[in-house]
Parts: C-alpha cells; structure tokens; sequence
C-alpha cells in the first residue's frame, strides 16, 4: 500500500473544522433567506455539500448548491456552471474549494461570479497553503499551513483513509 503522507488531520478534525466554517457562514449572512455554496471540482463540491449540511443544521438559511467545473491547469478555458449564472443576480455566493494553493482556481471562480451583480463572495477553503500569486485569501479555512512549494498536500474527505495529508 502507498503512503498517503503525514496525516495532518483525521476525519474528526475535518468535520470540526466544517462545522466551524458553516458558523462563520452562518455569522456572516444570518440576514439572508438564501445562500448559494459553490464547490469547485469533485473535492470542492463534496467539501460544499459538507458544509451546506452543517449549515442547514444551524440555521434557516436555504442553502442551494452549486458545481463549477474550472480547469485548474488553464482557468481561462470555458468555466462551467450547473447553474445558470442570472439565477445568482444579488445573491450571497460562498465559493469553496480543498486547497488554497497559488489562488488562481478561487479567482477565476470568483470573476466568474462578478459578471452579475451579486451581495457578497467569500472564498472556503479546507487548507490554506500560503504560496498565493492572485490578491485572493479564504474568508473561511479549515487550516492554515505553511508548507514549501515541493510539498503536495491531499485532502481526502471519506472512506478509510479519510484527512489531510501532507507529502
């Protein structure tokens, strides 16, 4: 079997950290009736689910989902939502993703957004690596690493070998 790496949290520690984010959501839209959690990719719209079940644990807040597929290696490249971009027009939008790398995937996803008027963007991240090149930072994150550009970080959110790795 392969090494996963350093096991930085467990699966306990994620769910801690979930429920904690969807509070500061909740915290920071307690006036809204609606709010659109936007995953990006597989990890981003599970980590979106996740927390949109704490949310509507804690709170009336209706929580719609939403899925962005970006190719991370070109963002430029044809950005795609299950959602149709005029239903999110002067909505509340928490874009979430696995790991804050670089940045580039949360910007692009951002300015995806920002071609309709909306309230408010605020970025969630699992992990927050700290190695940004875009003027972009997680509003909310599970945790805050400093690791070197070398290191690979893995967030895996269930089954047996369910954490955060770090390689």
């Amino acid at each position: 079997m392969e090494s996963l790496g350093n096991k930085i949290k467990n699966l306990n520690d994620i769910h801690s950290s979930i429920e904690r984010i969807a509070h500061q959501i909740y915290e920071n839209n307690f006036e809204e009736e609606i709010i659109y959690v936007v995953g990006i990719g597989k990890k981003g719209k599970r980590l979106s689910s996740l927390i949109g079940k704490s949310l509507s644990s804690i709170s009336d807040l209706e929580v719609q989902f939403v899925t962005l597929e970006i190719d991370k290696k070109n963002p430029l490249n044809n950005i795609k939502s299950d959602k149709a971009i005029d239903e999110l027009k002067n909505s509340s939008i928490v874009v979430v993703d696995d790991v804050l790398n670089t940045g580039s995937t949360l910007i692009y996803a951002v300015s995806y957004f920002l071609k309709v008027q909306v309230k408010s963007i605020k970025t969630a991240v699992m992990v927050n690596r700290n190695h940004k090149k875009f003027p972009i930072k997680a509003d909310f994150k599970g945790i805050s690493l400093s690791t070197t550009i070398n290191e690979h970080i893995s967030v895996i959110l269930e089954g047996p070998d369910a954490g955060i790795y770090l390689t």
